[in-house]
């Protein structure tokens, strides 16, 4: 599968390592896709990878992850005219200045992202943990739990095969809207990470009684 990252940052390095080792193709959409920056992220994620500007790894891609700080979120995604259907995961958070959310209760980032890109399929995915976990999702013999959401079925299937391939347990909490519970899920783990100073290697996991 050709997958798109928009983003060079930790996010994106993990993900796309982790996609590569499983044999997908990865192209890094940046503004600037010959920096030095992406040329060393490119010679970490392995010979398959490859670089190029946002309009044309978008075009390339059948599934494009945002993994991009939130202040880019807008002109990225109304940068692409029409997104034709593609499927867009939004690992994304609307963090604003203070360590607040700049979306809440009636309206989350994902269905932001979803608004501003016009003819995507959005998953909300990848954003309530660290880069670190999805480096490396298990933890000791269990499996953190990647909690995603999306209104189109098949886009969720295809980010649970992928969320799956890295190594997590998927749990699906239903359609876009509720990304407004994930997000704030997400400060969660700053919090205890961050402010606390649990560090940035914990993840959270659904039990399930049998």
């Amino acid at each position: 599968m050709k997958i798109a990252i928009i983003g060079t940052g930790n996010v994106g390095q993990a993900l796309g390592s982790g996609w590569a080792q499983q044999g997908h193709d990865i192209v890094f959409g940046s503004r600037d896709p010959q920096s030095e920056k992406v040329q060393a992220l490119l010679a970490e994620v392995g010979e398959t990878a490859v670089a190029a500007a946002i309009p044309e790894a978008v075009a390339a891609a059948e599934v494009v992850v945002l993994a991009i700080p939130w202040s880019g979120v807008q002109n990225t995604a109304e940068s692409i005219a029409d997104w034709g259907g593609k499927l867009l995961i939004d690992a994304t958070n609307p963090i604003a200045p203070g360590f607040t959310l700049a979306f809440g209760k009636d309206v989350s980032g994902a269905e932001m992202v979803a608004h501003w890109a016009k003819g995507a399929r959005v998953v909300k995915a990848f954003n309530t943990t660290g880069a670190e976990t999805m480096s490396h999702p298990r933890y000791g013999d269990q499996s953190s739990t990647m909690f995603i959401a999306g209104d189109d079925p098949a886009a969720k299937q295809t980010v649970t095969r992928l969320a799956e391939a890295l190594g997590f347990d998927v749990a699906d909490v239903g359609a876009l809207q509720t990304a407004r519970y994930l997000e704030p899920l997400a400060m969660v783990w700053i919090h205890l990470a961050m402010v606390q100073g649990n560090g940035r290697h914990i993840a959270f996991k659904l039990l399930r009684r049998e």
